[in-house]
């Protein structure tokens, strides 16, 4: 079974536990890294956990979500190893992956709803990074 690593700030917490919930239910394991209310969080605390349990293996793929998307994954794109993607649609979500092997992907609660990021994570999570010397130049180049 996949394990996913998911995370959110308090403007992202209702769209996360759906999300959560939606993952269990397609059979996927869930690592649920917080936050774990609507009160007010700090976004680069749950980008650090999530990019550890990416690092450390515990995770194969992690979904963050936060107001716009843009806060948490810049947050987490400060680790080595990491390459988060912040999608707005399934054609995004399906580029991440398939173009740049993006390891998360980050949603905006405020700016897509939950219908749209579910389709967004099912792509992102059902699409192969398809390599070639291209693409895997230029994320060798990321480090």
């Amino acid at each position: 079974m996949t394990t996913i690593a998911i995370a959110s700030d308090h403007a992202g917490y209702e769209m996360k536990a759906e999300i959560a919930s939606w993952l269990a239910g397609a059979g996927y394991e869930v690592l649920d890294l917080g936050c774990n209310g609507p009160e007010s969080v700090d976004y680069p605390d749950f980008a650090t956990a999530l990019a550890g349990a990416i690092n450390d293996k515990r995770a194969a793929h992690g979904v963050l979500i936060c107001g716009s998307g843009i806060g948490i994954s810049i947050a987490a794109n400060r680790y080595p190893g990491i390459r988060a993607a912040l999608v707005h649609d399934v054609t995004t979500a399906r580029l991440a992956r398939q173009h740049n092997d993006a390891n998360v992907v980050a949603l905006g609660a405020r700016i897509i709803g939950a219908e749209i990021a579910k389709d967004c994570v099912d792509a992102f999570l059902k699409t192969d990074f398809e390599g070639g010397e291209r693409h895997s130049r230029r994320i060798a180049k990321m480090g």
